[in-house]
């Protein structure tokens, strides 16, 4: 069996009280976690894995599991859940991985200045996620037009199909509505924005069509605040709906380190 390799969650600060907590963590396939220290009090949270799992080759084969790529997910998200509750942490892309807990602390070094800055810029903030839908059939139906019998049926199809897009055109507009008020929320609460790629196909498990999926870093204290402004962002908007998921560890203003051989990871 080849030597274990080192699986990392994220980047923190070193801290005592966090390693101990760490230590009654699992991690990903169940390995202990543990800190690997590095320059100016900034520290790895990281566990060792099988080389079999997690070297190149055969980690591009075992993404293709389902069920195993979930389980990693869960366990990945669990430890940087677990973290955040406690300090700033900056999130590593999932399957981010170094042959050793040296090689892991040589990256964490040579990026000591970014991830410095990054660390203050995410202090006292977190995540939160807004997506917007837009269900043309959940608005009130217009009044139907009187049937006209005069019309051949080629007519009326072209009559039924011109209602129904207007329809969608007046849920459209309204989507658009709840996004500027959604966008005006979080000029006024949150430090930074960004904007995810709309879910379709297999990613869009609610019901509707996503127009926006945006996440949002907001301070702690203005957190409540926040979500209940976006919350009335579709207030009076027939067929549109808000989600808003949070708070989380700031994912989406992390960054991954740069990919270097066997750290560059699976992607987020």
């Amino acid at each position: 069996m080849s030597d274990p390799m080192t699986y990392v969650y994220g980047v923190t600060r070193a801290d005592d009280t966090l390693a101990e907590r760490l230590a009654a963590l699992e991690g990903v396939v169940g390995a202990p976690v543990h800190l690997v220290p590095g320059g100016d009090g900034l520290a790895l949270v990281a566990s060792r894995v099988p080389a079999e799992d997690f070297r190149e080759e055969a980690l591009r084969r075992r993404l293709e599991d389902m069920d195993w790529l979930t389980a990693v997910a869960r366990a990945h998200h669990g430890v940087v859940e677990a973290v955040a509750a406690h300090t700033t942490v900056l999130p590593l892309r999932l399957a981010t991985v170094y042959l050793d807990d040296t090689r892991a602390r040589e990256v964490l070094d040579s990026g000591r200045e970014l991830f410095t800055d990054r660390l203050a810029r995410l202090a006292g903030h977190v995540e939160w996620g807004v997506k917007v839908y837009v269900d043309p059939s959940a608005a009130p139906e217009t009044p139907a037009a009187q049937p006209d019998a005069e019309l051949s049926p080629g007519r009326s199809y072209l009559r039924g199909r011109r209602q129904q897009q207007r329809h969608r055109d007046t849920a459209h507009q309204a989507a658009q509505r709840a996004a500027e008020g959604i966008e005006a929320a979080g000029r006024a609460y949150a430090s930074e924005r960004a904007r995810h790629r709309v879910q379709q196909g297999a990613l869009a498990e609610a019901a509707g069509e996503n127009v926006v999926n945006d996440a949002y870093l907001v301070p702690l204290e203005q957190g409540e605040a926040f979500r209940a402004e976006v919350a009335r962002a579709a207030d009076g908007l027939a067929g549109v709906r808000v989600e808003i998921t949070g708070p989380w560890a700031p994912y989406s203003f992390a960054m991954a380190p740069e990919k270097t051989g066997e750290g560059a990871g699976a992607g987020p």
